[in-house]
């Protein structure tokens, strides 16, 4: 039965004292947006080793269990503890694509823009009527495609941003980056997300 009880940060400490059940409350409760942040970072050519780079990601917060710190103060444990995590998965990732010859490239620009708004207003906040539902998982797969066609090192701003909420200033503490290199990964990665899914945008913008 589900803890509610306690915030990630109370069940990764208790866990830490050698409570196996906290740690089962956390890996149900994240199980699925993890693997899921691991599959969209690898992208489709890793695609058959995210299980395993899952499993790593789990096995480094095993393995820093003595470590840990709480960093919230009751009211924002969760959301800290989710942080740290997917942080571990970004590095697990990263350590996976750099072993497997893929290169990851740095890209930057310069001109302005407000990261994933654009997205989050036009596919996450919007609900298709039932015959649009084709349109719909058609543009998804476009989204996933487009996603893959990123550089390893914009893509994992992208998702730590998409996914985690990671602000500029989270993604460039996290990722040890000065914070215009982190800004402009995430400007460069949405510009580039936007001209992929160009024709999908110009339909939802002709339907407004």
């Amino acid at each position: 039965m589900p803890d509610a009880s306690r915030d990630d940060d109370q069940l990764m400490l208790a866990y830490a004292r050698g409570d196996t059940a906290a740690f089962d409350e956390l890996y149900a409760r994240h199980e699925s947006a993890l693997l899921r942040f691991v599959r969209r970072l690898l992208g489709q050519p890793l695609a058959a080793q995210a299980d395993e780079v899952f499993q790593d990601t789990w096995m480094r917060i095993i393995a820093a269990r003595a470590g840990y710190v709480a960093r919230g103060d009751g009211g924002g444990g969760r959301a800290s503890w989710r942080t740290w995590a997917f942080t571990i998965a970004h590095h697990a990732a990263m350590d996976r694509l750099r072993t497997s010859g893929r290169e990851v490239t740095l890209e930057m620009a310069d001109d302005a823009g407000d990261p994933m708004e654009w997205l989050q207003a036009s596919l996450d906040m919007s609900h298709p009527a039932t015959e649009d539902v084709a349109f719909w998982r058609a543009a998804g797969q476009q989204l996933l495609d487009c996603l893959d066609a990123l550089p390893d090192v914009q893509r994992a701003a992208f998702l730590l941003h998409h996914e985690d909420g990671a602000s500029v200033e989270d993604l460039a503490r996290r990722l040890a980056l000065p914070f215009e290199t982190a800004k402009s990964r995430l400007r460069y990665a949405l510009q580039k997300l936007r001209g992929c899914m160009q024709s999908y945008l110009v339909v939802l913008e002709a339907r407004v």
